[in-house]
């Protein structure tokens, strides 16, 4: 599956387009991991427990975006982005969305 945030692919042609497709998953923190990173909070310094939570969260947004387009028989999706909402105190959504198309 070629995957792209422009709206082409550079080389390839669209022969059909085939819509929005989209993957989302929901995180909560660790009280662990918010417990130090408070702490780290206080003196500076990168999150790395909350980069790593929510790279992992893009990873199974963008795979479940990716098993619609299959699902609809594309194999490729362009124009992708990412979204980020706050669903309940220390719960965010991570939404991956794009369009699905066939390329030559």
């Amino acid at each position: 599956m070629l995957i792209s945030n422009i709206d082409v692919i550079p080389g390839k042609n669209i022969v059909q387009h085939i819509g929005l497709v989209q993957g989302s998953t929901v995180r909560a923190k660790h009280v662990g991991k918010d417990i130090l990173a408070g702490l780290r909070n206080i003196v500076g310094g990168e999150l790395s427990a909350y980069t790593e939570l929510l790279q992992e969260s893009r990873q199974s947004a963008t795979d479940r975006m990716i098993a619609q387009a299959q699902d609809l028989g594309a194999n490729a999706i362009i124009n992708i982005r990412f979204s980020t909402a706050a669903i309940a105190a220390g719960a965010s959504e991570i939404l991956a969305y794009g369009t699905a198309v066939i390329i030559d």
